[in-house]
């Protein structure tokens, strides 16, 4: 079965495009792997996926980029995102927020399902991420969603990814390099080629060295 890698962009993945001499596109077909980009945001990200995801793939592979509530985490390194949420799928009550799951209206929160055992995934940080519309960038926003979820990380696109996934009972990764902090914006701060750089290495080894071996069949 093969591989379905998921990139927001292809600046995000454009070293393992050179590596493996892809083409243009925004869906590539290779021996081994298909890559599929997606477009920035979870409304492009679950479209994109709801036309090309389907059980000829045994795992699919979500790369990319993240932002960092904990600055203890450098900038640059890679973390595992084992769990991720709509952060903002539900409703104010004045200063409370409602779930979708309190609204009764279905789930938000997602877990990565896979059986990979290999020490590329086991020695990697597992981590929370919260999939937004906006990128946080202000103090006070940034404080109520440390209060109220405490994640790790933050994309655009995560959970849908994983939603997608559990819809079809697809096992999923989500890989995702640390580029900058959550804090009020400052892009001077931030340092994205060395995370895309360490993400591609880590996906170009991943995709070179024997991935399907790493499935308990």
């Amino acid at each position: 079965m093969k591989i379905l890698l998921v990139a927001a962009t292809r600046v995000e993945i454009s070293i393992l495009i050179e590596n493996f001499n892809l083409p243009d596109g925004d869906f590539i077909q290779s021996e081994n792997f298909d890559l599929l980009i997606t477009g920035v945001g979870m409304t492009a990200t679950a479209f994109a996926l709801g036309q090309k995801l389907s059980d000829k793939y045994g795992l699919v592979l979500n790369l990319g980029i993240a932002g960092s509530f904990n600055k203890k985490i450098p900038l640059g390194t890679l973390l595992n995102i084992n769990s991720d949420e709509f952060s903002e799928l539900g409703a104010e009550d004045d200063a409370e927020f409602l779930t979708i799951e309190e609204l009764g209206f279905g789930k938000g929160a997602y877990n990565v399902v896979n059986n990979l055992l290999d020490d590329r995934f086991e020695n990697i940080k597992k981590v929370k991420g919260i999939t937004v519309n906006m990128v946080h960038g202000k103090k006070s926003s940034i404080d109520q969603i440390v209060k109220r979820l405490n994640p790790t990380t933050e994309s655009m696109e995560g959970a849908a990814v994983l939603y997608c996934c559990e819809q079809l009972a697809i096992p999923c990764l989500q890989m995702r390099s640390i580029s900058n902090y959550v804090e009020p914006r400052n892009k001077e701060n931030w340092n994205i080629g060395l995370a895309i750089a360490n993400l591609n290495k880590w996906a170009i080894d991943f995709l070179t060295n024997g991935q399907l071996s790493s499935f308990r069949l």
